[in-house]
């Protein structure tokens, strides 16, 4: 794959196979935290299952960072990737979809069909670029709402989510109370800290130093000449957060790549197997992802505090009414345990239920995606709790 030619972008764009998508029009501006409006907004979306009579089997799914709407489903026709939550959506499954209708999202700002940077403006039809605003996780929780109201869907049975995810989660359950009957955020968390703010702020740097990236306005850029080396490098930091030290040790070790080992003339950018693993990484993402899109996102992840606006973390929390289901893992260094059961005890001290459960796993925080063993017993019978009242 590193042979190939790079785009420039790895956006999603009107023209391309869709899918499995699905499209909302919105009918009026949207108002931004950032005190500006977008028109012409669309949101890409992708269901499974059916929805019941009475509008109330539905569930919402919240994806993470470079998620988009295709959590279930092959990749190819119109998807790069396989579904991010293979095996624990789908008939018989931890969330049922012979049973519940399952929806999910591309975020506001992404790049697989809603409304992003890459997206044309209303204006003049060329990319937004540079031009596009910093959004909020609660603007994206506000374009789901209306994304909810197309669907008719009063309430959600619940509202689910990892990582960035679960910080819409919240956000559902905190500014729009009566629209989720329950709730389960999965390592995540209630304000994002120094720690993971400097993750993120390294990642932006690299975008905003290859000098390709031309201030944002690069989707004109030939193969090649785009800002690749610079998502590719953000997109490395990242991996790195994702998983534990233990599983890079356990997998690569200190041996080197393409057979090369210590005893051989010693080289300067002679590859350690853990960086060709790296550099994998980065150069899928660049294939089907934007790097303003990256940025956009990134930023909404470190502006998130559910406190700000509210009096803090106590008031904020408290205004969660509904039975919470909040998981954490053992190894996660990007986004600890302790954050995790730091909400649950917010909001066991304002009354509200609240279960914990710790996925016990070396993989660090991408083991939402990967410890299903662990993970979708507890979520299947929360989801049944609810339903049985």
């Amino acid at each position: 794959m590193a042979g190939l030619p790079r785009p420039s972008s790895g956006a999603w764009h009107p023209g391309d196979p869709a899918g499995h998508r699905q499209f909302l029009n919105f009918d009026r501006p949207i108002a931004l935290d950032g005190g500006v409006t977008l028109d012409k907004v669309v949101v890409a979306y992708e269901t499974w299952g059916s929805l019941d009579a009475s509008h109330s089997n539905a569930i919402l799914l919240c994806h993470a960072w470079t998620g988009d709407s295709h959590a279930v489903g092959p990749m190819g026709h119109g998807h790069p990737t396989a579904g991010w939550w293979e095996g624990a959506v789908g008939p018989g499954l931890a969330i049922d979809t012979d049973r519940w209708f399952v929806v999910c999202a591309n975020v506001l700002g992404g790049c697989q069909g809603s409304t992003g940077p890459a997206s044309p403006h209303p204006v003049d039809g060329r990319p937004y670029g540079s031009r596009f605003p910093v959004v909020t996780i609660r603007d994206m929780v506000r374009a789901q709402v209306r994304l909810a109201d197309h669907l008719e869907i009063p309430a959600w049975h619940s509202v689910i989510g990892g990582s960035m995810g679960g910080m819409q989660v919240l956000e559902w359950a905190i500014t729009f109370p009566h629209r989720a009957r329950s709730i389960v955020p999965i390592a995540t968390c209630a304000q994002a800290t120094a720690q993971q703010i400097a993750w993120g702020a390294i990642g932006r740097r690299a975008i905003r130093m290859d000098p390709k990236w031309r201030g944002g306005d690069y989707y004109d850029a030939d193969e090649n000449d785009g800002p690749w080396e610079g998502l590719s490098v953000a997109r490395m930091v990242a991996q790195v957060t994702f998983r534990s030290d233990n599983v890079f040790t356990d997998r690569f070790g200190r041996e080197l790549a393409d057979g090369a080992t210590l005893h051989d003339s010693l080289e300067l950018w002679q590859r350690f197997e853990v960086e060709r693993y790296l550099d994998h990484h980065g150069d899928k993402l660049i294939r089907r992802f934007d790097a303003n899109s990256y940025l956009i996102i990134g930023k909404a992840m470190d502006l998130h505090d559910v406190g700000c606006g509210r009096g803090g973390l106590v008031p904020a929390m408290s205004r969660i009414n509904v039975p919470t289901l909040t998981i954490g893992i053992s190894s996660d260094i990007l986004y600890p345990s302790y954050q995790q059961r730091q909400i649950r005890d917010l909001l066991l001290s304002a009354g509200t239920p609240c279960d914990y459960v710790e996925i016990d796993s070396p993989h660090g925080h991408d083991a939402f995606l990967i410890n299903l063993d662990q993970l979708s017993e507890p979520l299947g019978e929360f989801i049944d709790s609810i339903a049985k009242g």
